[in-house]
């Protein structure tokens, strides 16, 4: 059994069954074997197990039928991350726009999904426009984050953060995605926040004019091993 220092946790668990889902369903879309095949529906099968036992949200059986019905062939069976677009806004006051989300009740900057059709830069102006009223201009990517490794999320996904500034605009808050919506000081940073303490640094230092390289999550020893949610 682990330790409490090396207990297992459900963000472990969350991560390690959707790693074993991608390898399986990228092996199922490109292996012509049967032999294979067998092999990786059986993977696929135990990352289901541990999925649902991370989550307890679904039966295990389901999520295979789920898995299995969204492999495709070659290029299109390759299982990547999803993408997301963020944007750190601040204003004259150096506050930072934060909006609660409607699900979970987190606060986060604004974010959603990438859109096809649309550059990251734009999915960002208008992230922000659908869920506070705003109008902003991006200035610079400043952060690359992995968001299932972070307890972002529960789906594997990257998610791009761009810094904008505020070109108008009046703050109204999507009715269906955000419960509220407003500027904040970091002093006064509404709560629960989701993950602040792996962005919060970055944002406020790009709302205070601070040049800094771009932030990501540093690769782990070996890359795909590791403790923890790191």
């Amino acid at each position: 059994m682990p330790s409490d220092e090396h207990a297992i946790s459900a963000a472990d668990l969350l991560r390690w069954a959707e790693t074993l889902s991608g390898v399986a369903r990228t092996g199922l879309g490109f292996t012509q074997s049967l032999y294979e095949k067998e092999r990786f529906e059986e993977v696929l099968k135990v990352a289901a197990d541990i999925r649902a036992a991370a989550i307890e949200e679904a039966e295990s059986d389901a999520l295979f039928e789920e898995w299995l019905a969204t492999v495709g062939e070659g290029v299109a069976g390759y299982v990547t991350p999803k993408v997301a677009v963020a944007a750190v806004v601040g204003n004259d006051r150096g506050e930072i726009l934060l909006t609660q989300r409607a699900d979970s009740g987190l606060w986060l900057y604004p974010v959603g999904w990438a859109d096809v059709g649309y550059s990251p830069a734009e999915v960002a102006v208008k992230e922000v426009y659908e869920e506070t009223g705003m109008e902003v201009e991006p200035l610079a990517l400043i952060a690359v984050f992995d968001g299932l490794r972070l307890g972002f999320a529960r789906l594997p996904l990257y998610s791009l953060v761009f810094h904008c500034r505020v070109l108008g605009g009046e703050l109204e808050g999507h009715p269906l995605e955000t419960r509220r919506v407003g500027f904040f000081a970091r002093n006064a940073l509404p709560q629960p926040l989701a993950g602040g303490h792996r962005w919060v640094d970055t944002a406020f230092a790009a709302i205070n004019g601070e040049i800094r390289p771009c932030d990501f999550d540093p690769p782990r020893t070996p890359p795909w091993r590791g403790t923890g949610g790191s």
